[in-house]
């Protein structure tokens, strides 16, 4: 029950990261956003996921009434987007009230998969996320004719969510009232934290202008809606297979991973028209997402006691603060070196990593 409960969670979730980050820069574009401000938007939410959990070290804590909250707020600013689209500023705030839900709802449940699942379990139900992600992307690229249809599907996938969300609170057993009293530190390993942001950094391209940077060079919506799908599809085969990567040198598959990553983004800088070579490079998302992904998560659980505020600060300092500076940045400096700035910062991340002592 524990397995479906949470494989269901990871289906919506991400169904819903799926709208978010693959259709709703494209319906922004439509209705008459700059690229720069798109790129503004979609920096906001990952912001609030860096600066969030900055209040739980002393003054609040990630508990279950706190987790309950971000639950239902989530569905009041996934409801608000119907009123604030339209509205630069409105919908700025709007996309922040919804970071700040986002950076306890997923840290939160990926402590209860870690803790129940174990290695081989993990990547086997989060692969459910990657289903959710991939079929949307089929799915919305066919009926997205107006840009509340988007919102419809946001608003619901969001609810069904919640649902398996509260659901899961029955198997919640991390207590951190009884965790070690060693105060949280991100200078022991630095090196890993700086690693986690330049990553992320390098990815501000792919998730908020791969749509735009494709459809600008002669692909359709719907060809470029089936290379996010190929590229999930990678990603679930190496979800599912994982497990006995992961019993190596962690530290030595992430390096691997990001030497991926930067040849992926070079390849597109490279070959932007070039359906082929497009597909090839969605391929490497099994590597650069998929087994990066599960590898770091693992490594950050076996290096602090407090696991649900170290899960919290990898979410806020890579997709958060990594996802801030990489959307801006991409908004910034959209064009034709987009992705080459992609594999530079992918690059920095893989060079940090060699500055941990074995």
């Amino acid at each position: 029950m524990l397995f479906f409960k949470l494989s269901a969670f990871y289906f919506f979730y991400f169904a819903a990261v799926g709208v978010y980050i693959i259709f709703l820069p494209k319906v922004l574009h439509d209705i008459g956003y700059s690229t720069f401000d798109i790129g503004i938007i979609f920096a906001l939410a990952p912001l609030m996921r860096f600066l969030t959990p900055f209040l739980f070290l002393k003054h609040i804590k990630l508990d279950q009434k706190m987790f309950k909250t971000a639950l239902y707020l989530s569905v009041i600013a996934s409801t608000l987007f119907y009123v604030t689209i339209d509205n630069f500023f409105l919908f700025m705030i709007n996309n922040a009230l919804l970071g700040v839900c986002l950076s306890l709802i997923l840290p939160y449940l990926e402590v209860t998969a870690i803790s129940t699942l174990g290695k081989e379990k993990y990547g086997k139900s989060r692969l459910y996320g990657s289903i959710g992600f991939m079929l949307i992307s089929l799915v919305l690229a066919k009926f997205l004719s107006e840009p509340s249809i988007a919102i419809h599907y946001y608003l619901a996938l969001n609810i069904l969510t919640v649902i398996f969300a509260l659901l899961l609170l029955e198997f919640d057993t991390q207590n951190e009232t009884k965790q070690s009293d060693e105060p949280f530190s991100f200078f022991k390993y630095w090196q890993f934290w700086l690693s986690l942001f330049f990553m992320q950094v390098s990815f501000g391209a792919f998730y908020n202008f791969f749509t735009i940077y494709e459809t600008e060079h002669g692909i359709s919506l719907e060809m470029t809606s089936y290379l996010w799908s190929f590229g999930v599809v990678c990603e679930i085969l190496m979800l599912y297979f994982q497990a006995p990567l992961l019993k190596n040198n962690l530290l030595n598959v992430i390096k691997f991973c990001l030497g991926i990553t930067i040849f992926r983004w070079v390849l597109l800088y490279l070959y932007p028209d070039s359906l082929n070579v497009t597909f090839f490079t969605q391929s490497l998302h099994a590597f650069s997402f998929g087994l990066y992904h599960s590898a770091v998560i693992m490594y950050l659980y076996s290096l602090y006691e407090n696991k649900k505020l170290a899960q919290q600060f990898m979410y806020g300092v890579a997709y958060g603060l990594g996802g801030f500076i990489g959307a801006f940045l991409a908004g910034a400096v959209y064009g034709e070196y987009l992705f080459l700035y992609s594999a530079l910062f992918a690059l920095l991340s893989f060079v940090s990593l060699n500055f941990i002592k074995k």
